[in-house]
């Protein structure tokens, strides 16, 4: 499985850029395995990106914008939707991942199987 992060590497939106940085960073120092897919560059990217997002998680107006992550073809969520799931320790179930033995993640689901 990859977990999939579209990005756009020349976005003019100093809080987009915070975001995919904040996103890809957080995924090389857990080690986990992630495809960088720019939508600037990219036409076959973009337009993946665009159809992929499902119709609830669209902007009322426009289109979806970057940073998106899927895992393969799965849509995870948007920043704000990974910034939560990283809130509650739970963004390896977020990602569609099995949480590391020792992770915070993986001990709090095992004290929920416990109870």
């Amino acid at each position: 499985m990859v977990i999939k992060v579209f990005i756009a590497s020349s976005s003019g939106s100093t809080a987009i850029k915070k975001q995919q940085q904040d996103i890809m960073g957080f995924l090389t120092v857990n080690k986990i395995d992630f495809e960088e897919c720019d939508i600037v560059t990219s036409e076959d990217n973009r337009k993946w990106m665009r159809e992929n997002v499902p119709e609830d998680f669209r902007p009322t107006t426009g289109v979806p914008l970057p940073p998106q992550i899927f895992n393969e073809e799965q849509y995870c969520g948007n920043y704000e939707a990974f910034f939560d799931a990283r809130e509650e320790h739970a963004v390896y179930a977020f990602l569609g991942l099995t949480a590391p033995l020792g992770s915070k993640e993986a001990e709090a689901l095992a004290r929920q199987e416990h109870q």
